[in-house]
């Protein structure tokens, strides 16, 4: 009883931080737009948030310094994939592609997280994971309301595919990090893995040509006129180093495919946000759509991290066989 009781509570615990970490996130489009409509490009903007989390995060990675010579693959990886390869990529796709379908293929991750599981870890997936997935896409598909530009740019396409594969990488290498006896800390994950994203970005976004005025005056926010350093301070604190710090440690207590679903409430929470403090109305297929991925993320954090067995799944108690999928469906 009092084991099932500390897992209640520690799922309970990450499922608050999860969602933390998908208010966070989705939080970031709203203040960054009008930073983007005052002047700056997406991807400018886009370095300007890696590059000023990273350091804030600077005494953090000075402390957990003996991580680059412990877990030197885990920073390389976490910072090429679940920073700059996510945003370059889903940047680049934006420029070729609608913003709903980009959205919405590179929220497929957390299916392609599902696969990553059951195939490669070779752990059994839960229903409810899976009903959650299904659910969660279906509704971010009205959400961005996919039909409402749909192209098929291939390259924009594969971009976006290259987003979500990217995101899931972020997912499986926080997790990742928990593993062994001696895990990695969280915070020297997100700090290291910050510092590198911002020297990729750096190289792809060439900063140095950027208008520095547009942060010293002012942008349109709801019809009011809020400095630029305010929106910019919001995006590196909240939408980036409390999003990533509360992301991973959701992620390590939860599982990456139960984490991955919630993550879906980033596109409900930036769509709810812009109708309210951008003046971008909500349609009704928005709104179902809505309560569609709630509903997805609500019954996909149901669902039990599974173990990685050394049998093959088939061989699993009957009690098992009736509560998860097996490869042959």
């Amino acid at each position: 009883m009092r084991i099932s009781e500390g897992h209640s509570q520690r799922r309970n615990v990450g499922l608050g931080l999860a969602l933390v970490s998908a208010f966070a996130f989705g939080g970031s489009g709203v203040a960054a737009k009008p930073l983007i409509e005052a002047g700056l490009a997406p991807l400018e903007v886009t370095w300007l948030r890696v590059t000023g989390a990273a350091l804030v995060l600077l005494p953090l990675a000075w402390r957990h310094r003996g991580l680059l010579t412990r877990r030197p693959g885990l920073l390389v990886g976490f910072g090429l994939l679940g920073v700059a390869g996510v945003q370059a990529c889903y940047f680049a796709a934006l420029s070729r592609i609608p913003v709903g379908v980009a959205m919405l293929v590179e929220y497929f991750a957390p299916a392609l997280v599902l696969g990553w599981v059951r195939f490669v870890q070779r752990r059994p997936v839960s229903r409810a994971a899976v009903i959650g997935v299904v659910l969660a896409v279906g509704g971010l598909a009205c959400v961005v309301e996919i039909w409402s530009g749909l192209g098929f740019n291939l390259l924009g396409l594969l971009l976006a595919l290259g987003a979500a594969f990217c995101q899931v990488g972020y997912f499986v290498l926080a997790d990742h990090g928990s593993d062994g006896q001696d895990p990695a800390d969280p915070f020297g994950v997100i700090a290291y893995g910050l510092l590198i994203g911002a020297v990729v970005l750096t190289v792809i976004g060439r900063p140095w040509g950027m208008d520095w005025t547009v942060l010293t005056g002012r942008a349109d926010l709801a019809g009011a006129r809020v400095p630029a350093l305010a929106l910019l301070a919001w995006i590196v604190l909240v939408a980036t180093v409390i999003a990533y710090l509360t992301g991973v440690l959701s992620v390590r207590r939860l599982s990456p495919q139960v984490a991955g679903v919630v993550a879906c409430l980033e596109a409900v929470i930036a769509t709810v946000l812009a109708w309210v403090l951008l003046d971008e109305h909500l349609g009704v297929a928005q709104v179902v759509g809505g309560a569609v991925v709630l509903s997805g993320a609500l019954i996909a954090q149901t669902s039990t991290p599974k173990a990685a067995t050394a049998e093959p799944v088939a061989a699993s108690a009957p009690v098992e066989e009736e509560r998860e999928f097996s490869a042959g469906g």
